[in-house]
């Protein structure tokens, strides 16, 4: 039975893992934790489920972790870096589904996974690495004549934009068809922009409501358009699929894997 700490426990990412460690018997809650000012610390972690747990709400990192095996983490890149110092001096392996790293905080998550096992995707969706890979074999056959745009849409607090997995989509659509992304990616249109370049893929961001998050990458040529699309209705498909990957590090030691590797997709 693995022993899983979770990160921002109170916040909607860390009801619906809650929620999926309480549901499956090959995990137990070891230590839940959250930012230094919530109003949830010291409560058991199970209250707001009916549960006792013996489990309580802290800010304490070095304590939620002693003994602990995984450590799951859906916050934001200061904090998630935070955890991830105080994963590899513990000893325990990571889980990391938050989005917005820069380039050089996905070299310190690179360093980390030569001391520890890190599952780091932006999305743990089954269904959205999935589409990955779906895309990348549409755009090895639609690599001629086709405009690649990639559409997103979330709830109005999401912070960062794109989505990650808008920039992993686009990624795996830029690999297959031999471009590197950050030279092709147009982020915004606005005005006179002239025709469009071929050889770019284009994003748009939509904000809104509740979405927990839709996603449509479309090719589009002359006399068809196809369009390859997740839409998410609950979060719960994230929790469960990060505790799928907490599942698949019981066997590592260290390096970085993705959501691809866990469900052993061909890349």
């Amino acid at each position: 039975m693995q022993k899983i700490v979770i990160a921002g426990c109170s916040g909607r990412m860390g009801y619906a893992l809650l929620e999926g460690v309480f549901a499956d018997e090959a995990l137990v809650l070891h230590g839940a934790l959250d930012r230094a000012d919530s109003p949830q610390l010291g409560r058991d972690a199970g209250e707001q489920f009916g549960r006792v747990t013996g489990v309580k709400i802290s800010a304490d990192v070095a304590a939620a972790l002693k003994g602990a095996d995984v450590l799951v983490d859906f916050t934001r890149p200061e904090p998630s870096l935070e955890y991830l110092a105080a994963c590899r001096a513990a000893g325990v392996k990571l889980v990391i589904g938050t989005t917005g790293f820069t380039a050089a905080q996905k070299q310190q998550i690179e360093q980390a996974a030569k001391d520890v096992a890190i599952v780091f995707a932006p999305n743990m969706s089954v269904g959205v690495t999935l589409l990955i890979n779906l895309v990348q074999a549409a755009a090895k056959v639609l690599n001629e004549g086709y405009d690649v745009e990639i559409i997103e849409a979330h709830h109005r607090h999401k912070v960062d934009a794109p989505s990650g997995t808008a920039l992993r989509l686009g990624e795996a659509a830029a690999a297959a068809l031999g471009r590197d992304l950050e030279q092709c990616a147009v982020y915004g249109r606005e005005g006179v922009t002239g025709e469009r370049d071929a050889n770019t893929i284009g994003f748009a961001t939509v904000r809104g409501g509740d979405v927990v998050g839709d996603h449509t990458v479309l090719f589009a040529g002359i006399g068809e358009r196809v369009e390859l699309t997740h839409k998410a209705s609950s979060r719960a498909t994230f929790a469960l699929g990060a505790l799928r990957a907490a599942k698949f590090l019981a066997e590592k030691n260290q390096g970085l894997f993705d959501m691809q590797d866990v469900l052993g997709l061909a890349r």
